[in-house]
């Protein structure tokens, strides 16, 4: 069921390329990066090593706030995120996508908001994949 509401991509662009994509388009899509974790790096500080992955959290505050309103459990499932790293010479970015929020809480009514965030980062997402080097 899990991948039901993974939306996935692969590109032959380079990593730091996509990462960098992903956050021109972030803002603007009216959307603000909250923080980039760079797994990669945290990884090699306890000695352990592996490929490139960032996970890029992001947000949208009107969003946000809608989705609040109509039930604070959201919190649990924010902010939005991408996932990229690298796999057998591409770049794969993923993302959750929000619509699994108004399966997992039926009653607070939020199908349309979290399709319209959902189509806003797969429209992010499609188009770093697209952009030219920035």
């Amino acid at each position: 069921m899990l991948e039901n509401f993974i939306y996935e991509l692969k590109s032959d662009k380079p990593f730091d390329t996509i990462v960098e994509n992903i956050e021109t388009q972030v803002a603007e899509h009216k959307f603000r990066v909250l923080a980039v974790h760079n797994v990669q790096e945290t990884l090699a500080e306890k000695g352990l090593e592996r490929g490139p992955l960032k996970i890029i959290e992001i947000c949208n505050a009107g969003f946000a706030h809608k989705a609040l309103q109509k039930d604070p459990r959201v919190a649990l499932l924010m902010p939005c995120k991408y996932a990229v790293y690298t796999e057998e010479d591409k770049t794969v970015v993923k993302l959750l996508s929000p619509t699994m929020i108004s399966q997992f809480l039926p009653e607070a009514g939020l199908d349309e908001l979290a399709g319209d965030v959902d189509k806003t980062m797969k429209n992010i997402l499609d188009a770093s994949i697209m952009e030219d080097s920035v």
